[in-house]
């Protein structure tokens, strides 16, 4: 399995970014896809997720902000990141989980055992 992350950038507090994460080697719908974060000195943190190509979870902090979505054909993870604010300042990882051992972890790092190298995001007030 391999995955690499594009998209990151820098923008101003309410802007908006697209993050993509090409892939191969695994089966959407026997996987975990997901989104995690990590800024600077702090723990990776899950931001949103796709659990057997069907259920979609997403943290707290980026709810009704951040959209997920999977594209089949392209083998292609997005995450559209709407009304930025500076505390979503971290790099952003892509990463892959194998059922059935990521459904019972698929909101730690712990369930994921493919990573893409990360993208950075930084939102300045």
């Amino acid at each position: 399995v391999q995955v690499a992350e594009s998209g990151g950038g820098s923008v101003q507090t309410g802007g908006s970014l697209r993050l993509s994460c090409v892939g191969s080697g695994y089966t959407f719908r026997r996987s975990c896809v997901a989104w995690f974060r990590q800024p600077l000195g702090n723990e990776r943190e899950y931001v949103a997720i796709i659990v057997s190509g069907d259920d979609t979870f997403y943290g707290d902090a980026v709810k009704g902000r951040f959209t997920i979505s999977h594209d089949v054909a392209k083998n292609t993870l997005s995450l559209i990141m709407n009304n930025l604010k500076p505390d979503d300042t971290a790099m952003y990882y892509c990463a892959v989980g194998s059922t059935p051992r990521c459904l019972e972890r698929f909101r730690s790092k712990t369930g994921y055992e493919y990573w893409g190298q990360g993208t950075q995001v930084t939102v300045s007030s």
